[in-house]
């Protein structure tokens, strides 16, 4: 059974400074092409029963990029919710049940991560299960790495591997948080709590593309420039 995909579209893209002034950081191309656009193709080579796309800032231009295409939307007003609010506001497009999330600003080469996570997802171990990226294989990232991954799978805090971005997680527990706006490492800490939150990592490359250096850093990993 295929999951459906919830892609996390809403945010202001600061970290991306001048690019971001006039366009949503989803749009930025790496390689000719909207980051979005690198996303969208894992996630329809995985074939999900649905795709969501969560939209706040500059949510006109992104709707009308995706235009034609089979995909809902989940619109984040006044306010930005964060992933964890986000996901919620998204439950009733998505339907019930485990869900994908996806970051829309890496980029990656190798195996198809969503299939690779649906591969490795164990419902009745697991309440969310994370694609985690070794240190020598993410480009583009600075730091010492958010979680640790026993021989049993299951994680734990600390410097080690790099959170990509994508995982399969329960939706469960996001009703049993009052915040409208919060992230989803609340859900994670219960988790953990609890022994249920795992991780895989991902035998090939990515790139975070949340700044302006990824994008000539992931246009050479694909191949299409040099850093």
């Amino acid at each position: 059974m295929t999951l459906p995909v919830m892609l996390f579209a809403a945010g202001f893209g600061t970290r991306m400074g001048a690019l971001t002034k006039t366009r949503p950081k989803p749009l930025i191309e790496v390689a000719g092409r909207p980051l979005i656009d690198h996303a969208l193709d894992l996630v329809t080579a995985y074939g999900p029963p649905r795709t969501v796309v969560n939209l706040h800032y500059l949510p006109d231009q992104i709707t009308a990029h995706l235009a034609g295409r089979d995909i809902l939307f989940s619109h984040e007003t006044p306010d930005i919710l964060e992933t964890g609010g986000g996901l919620r506001a998204a439950l009733p497009l998505l339907g019930p049940g485990p869900v994908f999330t996806m970051n829309t600003d890496a980029v990656w080469h190798g195996p198809n991560p969503l299939s690779l996570l649906a591969d490795a997802w164990h419902p009745e171990q697991m309440d969310a299960l994370l694609l985690c990226i070794p240190r020598a294989q993410a480009i583009g990232h600075s730091g010492t790495g958010d979680f640790l991954i026993a021989e049993d799978g299951r994680a734990t805090r600390g410097p080690g591997l790099i959170y990509s971005g994508l995982q399969i997680i329960k939706p469960d527990l996001l009703h049993e948080i009052d915040d409208p706006a919060f992230s989803l490492n609340l859900l994670w800490d219960r988790m953990l709590a609890k022994t249920r939150l795992s991780a895989l990592p991902y035998p090939g490359q990515w790139c975070d593309v949340g700044h302006p250096d990824g994008i000539p850093q992931a246009e050479a990993m694909l191949g299409h420039g040099d850093v």
